[in-house]
């Protein structure tokens, strides 16, 4: 049924497609908004009641698209924000966790210093009686 009509030649309306044309008694025109359809019928070949009701339930069922994914995308959007405030909110957790411990790091860090210190002085001390008392 779907047929082609080579009156602009494919131009640049079209997208380099030629126009749409539904049935022999219908055909598009291009027109200077791109807000409007505007067709031609042809009353010998078309019933023009028949082609006005087709074209209100095609534009009924293209505004109830229209409106689905409107609320499609508000959702989408509303998921994102929250996903975002997430993660700003896990990003700042993160952050105050890694400043507490690196400063608990700093902290027991130089406590297991003076540990390892001790305990190497110790065991040189240890190493070094050893040795006073095998000699003897």
């Amino acid at each position: 049924m779907a047929s082609t009509s080579n009156r602009t030649g494919g131009g640049s309306f079209y997208g380099g497609a030629a126009p749409y044309r539904s049935r022999d008694g219908l055909s598009t025109r291009p027109v200077a908004s791109s807000d409007e359809i505007q067709l031609r019928i042809d009353p010998m070949h078309a019933d023009l009641d028949d082609e006005i009701s087709g074209l209100r339930s095609q534009v009924k069922q293209l505004r109830n698209v229209a409106q689905e994914i409107g609320s499609e995308a508000k959702f989408q959007k509303d998921f994102l924000d929250q996903l975002q405030m997430t993660m700003i909110k896990a990003q700042a957790g993160v952050k105050n966790n890694i400043r507490k411990l690196n400063k608990s790091i700093i902290k027991h860090g130089s406590n297991h210093i003076v540990h390892v210190v001790l305990f190497a002085l110790f065991c040189f001390f240890v190493v070094y009686m050893w040795s006073k008392v095998s000699r003897r």
